[in-house]
């Protein structure tokens, strides 16, 4: 991924809701160089749910349905965890 596009996803991840914003950066800083792919497609899908949407499937409130996504959604809930957040 180059800088730009690096930079680009940084942006689509900022978010009305500072909890969630917190866990994609995170996410980013510690999974962006596995981002390529099955898992960018996924991730990039990720980010067109609503904010709500997204959050609770992080917080596992709600179950993550779709296998595509099951690896990133794990590696979200774990940057989660991270963060104190409940």
């Amino acid at each position: 991924m180059t800088t730009e596009e690096l930079n680009r996803l940084r942006w689509q991840c900022r978010r009305g809701l500072l909890e969630l914003d917190l866990v994609l950066e995170r996410f980013l800083d510690k999974h962006c160089d596995r981002m390529h792919g099955e898992r960018l497609s996924a991730f990039q899908a990720l980010l067109a749910y609503t904010d709500d949407e997204l959050w609770d499937l992080i917080r596992g409130r709600t179950e993550c349905r779709d296998a595509r996504f099951a690896e990133v959604v794990q590696w979200l809930r774990e940057c989660r965890s991270r963060t104190g957040s409940e």
